[in-house]
C-alpha cells in the first residue's frame, strides 16, 4: 500500500479528503493488527498466514482459504476524487500491476515479516521479478549523483565471493559501462579488509551469507557497525540461508535481498525476488523518503519507472511455497550435513566446503549466526539449533577433466545451474554460473575448475550419496 509523501503542489478536495480518512482507518486497523495479533506468533504461523486473514477472505473473497490471484492489469476507481489520492499515492492503491497487485502485497507483507522476526522495528517488503532485479534494485538508488550538473566519483564495497549473476552485474554493468568502481573485499571474515576499501564517495556495503558457490561469510553485526559509522548502509544477499536459518535486519543489515527462485520456492514454479529494509536505514544520500522506508520508496517510485515487477500469479505461488520454509530448511540441511561428511572422507575427493563441518575455516563464525529459527520452541529440539543450509561445494581430486568425467555419471543428481530445489541439483561454477566472470574473477572469488557445486534436495540422503559415489569411482575408469 502506498504511504508515501505527495507532491507539495497537489491540491486536496473534500472528497479526496473523505477517501484518506477512511483509508488512514484502514492503515490503522492493519497497523494494529500487525503489531497486536501477527507479531505474536511464531515463525510458522506467519509463514502460513502471513497478513491474509479470515475476515479478509470472508469479507473481500467469498471465504477463499488461499490468497487470490488478481490476474488484472490495474484498478478501477469510484470517481476523480479516489483516483487523484490514489496518483498521488496518498491512500492505499494499487493502480496498475507495473507498479503494484493486490496478490503481490500479500508475498511482500509475508516476506517483510519473515525477514523481520525477532527483530523489534518495522520491515517493509518490494517484490522483483528475479534476485537480479533485486539486487539492481536494492544498489541503484545509492549511485546516483548527489548534486546537479556535478559527475561525482562513486564506489562500493563488496566481497568477489558472491553469485556469478551478481559479479557481472557490478563488475560489467556498474564498473565497466558506468565508471561506478567496486572495491572488492578479497578477505570478507577480515574486518580490516572492509574497512580499508571505505572512504567518502562510498555509497553502501554489500555482502552474500553464504556466499554461492564458495560458502564464504563475514561478521554481520562487526560489518554493519563499520558501515553505519561512515553513515553507510549494509545490504545482504539472503538467499541461501533464508529467513529460517538468518535474518541479517537482526543483526545491524539495513536491507536485504533475496532470490526467491532459489530456497524460498523448492518447487522451481517460475522466478521472484524482493528487497526488504528495516524503517529508517542509514545512508549517505540525502533523502528522508529513501532513509523512512526504503522498500516502499523503491517500489513506488524508481521501480514505477524501471519496471522490474513480479507477475501475481508468480507472487502466490511464491507465497505457498514459504508457508512450510522452516520445516524444509531444517530437513535439507540436516541432509546436507550427512552429505558433506560423507564427502568429506571419500578418497576422491580433494575438500568439502561446508559451513557446517567443524575443520571448515568459517564454522565458528557461521555458527555464531546461523540458527534455525524457534528451534528452542519445537518439540522436537526444545534448544537453539545450528543449521547450514542446502548449498555446498566440493573438489574433486584431479584436473578439470577429471571433474567433467564425475559430474557427467550423476544419474540421479540433475545436471543444472539452478539451486534451492526440492530435487538435487549439480553444477561446475567454472563452465556455468561463473564462467563469464573468467580465470582472474574466479581466483579471486575462490572458485577453482574442478569445484562441482552441489544442492541437496529432498531425497532420501542416502541416495544422493549413493549417486555421488558411484559418479566419483565411475570417473576415475575415464
Amino acid at each position: 500500500m502506498a504511504e508515501s509523501t505527495p507532491p507539495d503542489q497537489i491540491h486536496i478536495t473534500p472528497g479526496m479528503q473523505a477517501y484518506i480518512d477512511r483509508n488512514n482507518e484502514y492503515l490503522a486497523r492493519r497497523d494494529r493488527y500487525i503489531h497486536d495479533v501477527v507479531k505474536k506468533w511464531r515463525f510458522d504461523t506467519i509463514a502460513v498466514h502471513g497478513l491474509y486473514s479470515v475476515e479478509d477472505a470472508i469479507e473481500d473473497y467469498q471465504g477463499a482459504i488461499i490468497e487470490p490471484v488478481f490476474m488484472s492489469s490495474s484498478q478501477a476507481y469510484r470517481d476523480s476524487d479516489e483516483m487523484a489520492a490514489a496518483l498521488a499515492y496518498l491512500i492505499p492503491t494499487w493502480c496498475y500491476s507495473r507498479i503494484a497487485n493486490p496478490s503481490t502485497y500479500y508475498y511482500e507483507w509475508a516476506m517483510a515479516l519473515l525477514e523481520g522476526y525477532g527483530y523489534p522495528g518495522e520491515t517493509s517488503c518490494c517484490s522483483t521479478s528475479s534476485g537480479m532485479a533485486a539486487i539492481m534494485t536494492a544498489v541503484q538508488p545509492f549511485l546516483v549523483h548527489t548534486h546537479q550538473h556535478v559527475r561525482e566519483d562513486r564506489n562500493f564495497v563488496a566481497p568477489a565471493a558472491c553469485y556469478g549473476g551478481t559479479f557481472q552485474q557490478f563488475k560489467v554493468r556498474l564498473m565497466e559501462e558506468r565508471g561506478i568502481e567496486w572495491r572488492i573485499v578479497e578477505n570478507p571474515e577480515n574486518i580490516d579488509d572492509w574497512a580499508s576499501k571505505i572512504d567518502k564517495n562510498t555509497r553502501f556495503l554489500y555482502g552474500e551469507l553464504p556466499s554461492n558457490p564458495s560458502m564464504s561469510f563475514f561478521d554481520i553485526q562487526a560489518v554493519a557497525d563499520l558501515a553505519h559509522s561512515h553513515n553507510l548502509p549494509l545490504i545482504c544477499d539472503n538467499t541461501v540461508a533464508t529467513p529460517a536459518l538468518l535474518r541479517p535486519i537482526q543483526h545491524g543489515a539495513d536491507i536485504v535481498v533475496q532470490s526467491a527462485t532459489k530456497t524460498l520456492t523448492t518447487s522451481g514454479f517460475g522466478m521472484a525476488g524482493a528487497i526488504i529494509s528495516r524503517r529508517n536505514i542509514t545512508s549517505n544520500i540525502d533523502s528522508e523518503d529513501l532513509k523512512k522506508d526504503f522498500a516502499i520508496y523503491v517500489k513506488y517510485l524508481p521501480n514505477r519507472d524501471h519496471g522490474p515487477n513480479l507477475h501475481p500469479m508468480q507472487a502466490i505461488l511464491t507465497l505457498n511455497d514459504m508457508r512450510t520454509l522452516r520445516s524444509k530448511v531444517d530437513m535439507l540441511s540436516r541432509s546436507s550435513m550427512t552429505v558433506a561428511r560423507f564427502l568429506e572422507q571419500h578418497p576422491r575427493v580433494e575438500s568439502v566446503q561446508y559451513l557446517g563441518l567443524p575443520n571448515h575455516p568459517l564454522h565458528d563464525l557461521a555458527s555464531k549466526y546461523m540458527w534455525l529459527v524457534d528451534a528452542e520452541h519445537d518439540e522436537q529440539y526444545g534448544k537453539p539449533v545450528n543449521r547450514y543450509g542446502h548449498l555446498m561445494s566440493f573438489c574433486v581430486k584431479g584436473d578439470h577433466q577429471a571433474t567433467r568425467n564425475v559430474f557427467d555419471n550423476f544419474k540421479r543428481i540433475w545436471r543444472a545451474t539452478d539451486l534451492g530445489r526440492i530435487k538435487s541439483v549439480a553444477t561446475i561454477p567454472a563452465i556455468s554460473t561463473h564462467q563469464q566472470q573468467g580465470e582472474e574473477g574466479r581466483k579471486l572469488a575462490h572458485i577453482p575448475d574442478n569445484l562441482i557445486r552441489l544442492c541437496v534436495g529432498a531425497e532420501h540422503p542416502d541416495d544422493i550419496m549413493a549417486d555421488l559415489d558411484q559418479a566419483l569411482y565411475a570417473a576415475s575408469t575415464h
